[in-house]
């Protein structure tokens, strides 16, 4: 994976400077496709695994008190990191230190709002799936991880009521899960492929010209991100009695192909699967709490970036921020997450944010010239944080295994088939 790295942006490199178009668009396939794969495996992973995993528990109570502590240290992380996004801001004063035309203001087509949770969390369909159609008249199939892992509990739940009737179902989920994680290994197999595509083509697309303007905007979310993840996250595991090393080495494969791939649903396999295998988080828990980290625990794009982002709307528009307001972004970036957890990203944020502070929507035109290269840092963080929460809760219930997180790491960091299927 280290390799594809360097070979990707070596060739995106070559791409960019030398024009071959040909190379960046082959790049740009082979990064696409391997997200894609990864995207595809997603609904019957986090369904059957949460149905599983469920059905597995004898007590629901047991379940409740992991959900409640894992909403909890999403919490607490999520208010330290906007925090420190705050900081960064009022120090750097992003706003006043740009040159971006203003012309380049404009409204984003899609906005958060407070009733987003309400619309995401309820099913449109069993597998919270939706269509759309494409400007050629194409129909393409999306999902919501949200609904997913809502009705993959509701079940669960059912399957647990319905007693020894229901054996036969939980057989067949079992077998079925096997079979997908045997898959999901394949996949996952192609991680140093998918990484050349993608980092080539991140590096073929974008360039220093791009990012001038709004250098110093784009050194703070860097700058805090990796506060979050070197400083913050650390001393976090510290607490805990726990390696930050081991850590970052176990999370590793799902970190590099966060800051890549920038998208934490494509990423979560990874994530679930290396928070079990090499972090040592029970799988009957990290199936529940991976998936749902994916889609509400966002500290890179949730937390870090809209709190720096409304700064620097408001210094740029010369609107003077309170306060009132700085408790309002710190309580947006905690609780937003969640609540625009139907419709994620970083963009829907960011306006749930302005919109709530009362600062102008154009804005957010300013920043999206930008945001592939930000939203690289921001999903590794995210990410980090995805594994980081899971692994604290198991060791604070007394369920981590130890054994597996302090071991010494296999040479394939993946891991084989029949771990997986184990």
């Amino acid at each position: 994976m280290i390799a594809g790295l360097v070979v990707g942006a070596l060739l995106g490199w070559v791409a960019r400077t030398w024009s071959v178009d040909g190379l960046a668009t082959t790049l740009d396939v082979i990064g696409s496709s391997f997200v894609s794969l990864l995207r595809t495996i997603v609904v019957p992973l986090v369904f059957l695994a949460i149905v599983v995993s469920v059905a597995r528990l004898r007590e629901v109570t047991n379940a409740a008190r992991l959900a409640g502590q894992t909403l909890l240290w999403f919490a607490i992380t999520a208010a330290v990191a906007v925090v420190i996004g705050i900081t960064i801001g009022l120090l750097t004063d992003p706003g006043l230190r740009t040159s971006v035309d203003r012309s380049a203001a404009s409204a984003p087509g899609t906005t958060g709002s407070w009733t987003d949770f309400l619309q995401g969390i309820v099913p449109s369909n069993i597998l919270g799936l939706e269509g759309s159609t494409g400007d050629d008249g194409s129909v393409s199939l999306g999902f919501n991880v949200l609904q997913i892992v809502v009705v993959a509990l509701l079940i669960g739940v059912a399957v647990l009521k319905t007693g020894k009737k229901a054996e036969p179902f939980v057989a067949f989920s079992e077998s079925f899960l096997a079979v997908v994680q045997t898959v999901l290994w394949w996949i996952i197999r192609l991680s140093p492929l998918g990484t050349l595509g993608l980092i080539g083509n991140a590096v073929a697309s974008y360039g220093w010209d791009l990012l001038a303007p709004l250098a110093v905007f784009t050194i703070d979310v860097y700058v805090g991100c990796a506060i979050v993840l070197l400083v913050v996250y650390p001393v976090v595991l510290r607490l805990h009695g726990l390696s930050p090393r081991k850590f970052f080495s176990g999370a590793w494969p799902a970190l590099q192909l966060a800051f890549v791939s920038r998208s934490s649903v494509g990423t979560m396999p990874v994530t679930q699967y290396v928070t079990t295998r090499n972090l040592g988080v029970p799988r009957e828990y990290a199936s529940f709490a991976v998936p749902l980290g994916a889609t509400t625990k966002m500290d890179g794009c949730a937390a870090i970036y809209p709190a720096l982002a409304a700064i620097f709307v408001a210094q740029f528009f010369g609107v003077d921020l309170s306060v009132t307001d700085y408790l309002l972004i710190a309580f947006v970036s905690v609780v937003g997450s969640a609540a625009t957890a139907g419709l994620t990203g970083a963009v829907v944020m960011l306006t749930l944010t302005l919109s709530t502070l009362g600062l102008p929507l154009e804005g957010v035109g300013l920043l999206l010239a930008i945001d592939p290269v930000l939203d690289m840092m921001r999903t590794m963080t995210n990410v980090a944080g995805q594994a980081l929460v899971p692994t604290i809760v198991a060791k604070r219930e007394g369920i981590l295994d130890e054994s597996v997180y302090d071991g010494d790491r296999a040479s394939d960091p993946v891991g084989d088939p029949a771990l997986v299927a184990a």
